[in-house]
């Protein structure tokens, strides 16, 4: 009777047990992970809905940049990405621009953001400051809220002209020829201002695309890396510099909408691929 009630005991102890960890489980999401899986670099899914083993941390300095915000655990990406950053910060040193800053890239194991992006889900996307005032050098717990003027009036009338230097352009133009690249977001008045003023080779235009926001910093979106066959590409950017009828739409005001008679849908959590849950719960 003893071993029987030592048995009955461990077995409800067990039962117990048992939820709690399936609870704990199910409660791990990409945002509350602070370290990468192990392994090579390897990206799955879409840009929006994806993942990445491997990934590799940013240092958080190097010739030509500084990453700032550090406190968010965002400086994480595939190793392309990281080459690619470190590139383009040697290319800004040796032609004698300011230091730039280096926002958010990924999360240690990619995966939706608890705030702020849709995207930078896999490692491949990086925000990039325009700020170019000359800057000491600091720590990188003094980086939290550094200067970050926009290139655009408060009112989304223009440029602001006290702002704009050819610098800025000059950033577009080093981060575009990279052959990483895939396409760079920005503002629709910055895109405006480029195609206004770019003369001579005019082809690095053709990687700038007008988005929603991105008055401050452009966002560079890298393409699939050939060691991840499973990373899901996007569609090319349309043929040509972009400066015809496709900018001049983002001028045009939308046609008013109907009233909506109900709040509309929350938005749905990304669908990931199946690889993903791995990623997720590796050690």
């Amino acid at each position: 009777m003893a071993w029987r009630s030592v048995g009955w005991v461990f077995g409800a102890v067990l039962a117990l047990a048992l939820p709690t960890t399936a609870t704990a489980q199910s409660q791990i999401t990409f945002a509350s992970l602070a370290t990468p899986s192990g392994g090579p670099s390897r990206v799955f899914g879409s840009y929006a809905a994806g993942c990445i083993a491997g990934a590799m941390p940013l240092p958080f300095d190097g010739p030509g940049y500084e990453a700032i915000r550090i406190s968010r655990n965002r400086y994480w990406g595939h190793s392309s990405l990281i080459r690619f950053v470190q590139e383009f910060g040697r290319r800004l040193h040796t032609s004698g621009l300011p230091v730039i800053y280096i926002g958010d890239i990924s999360q240690p194991r990619g995966g939706r953001m608890g705030f702020g992006h849709a995207s930078h889900q896999v490692g491949l996307d990086v925000d990039i400051w325009f700020e170019l005032s000359p800057k000491p050098r600091l720590l990188p717990s003094a980086r939290e809220e550094p200067l970050l003027r926009s290139l655009v009036l408060p009112d989304e009338s223009g440029i602001d002209d006290s702002v704009w230097q050819p610098g800025h352009a000059a950033l577009l133009r080093v981060a575009s020829q990279n052959p990483t690249t895939d396409r760079i977001f920005v503002n629709k008045w910055i895109k405006r201002r480029l195609c206004e003023t770019t003369d001579g080779d005019r082809a690095w235009l053709h990687k700038i695309v007008p988005w929603y926001y991105h008055n401050e910093h452009f966002h560079v979106r890298l393409v699939c890396p050939p060691d991840s066959p499973a990373c899901i590409r996007q569609a090319p950017v349309p043929a040509g510099d972009g400066c015809g009828k496709a900018l001049d739409d983002w001028f045009v005001p939308p046609p008013p909408q109907p009233a909506v008679p109900s709040p509309p849908a929350k938005p749905r959590p990304p669908r990931y691929p199946s690889a993903c849950q791995a990623v997720l719960h590796a050690p």
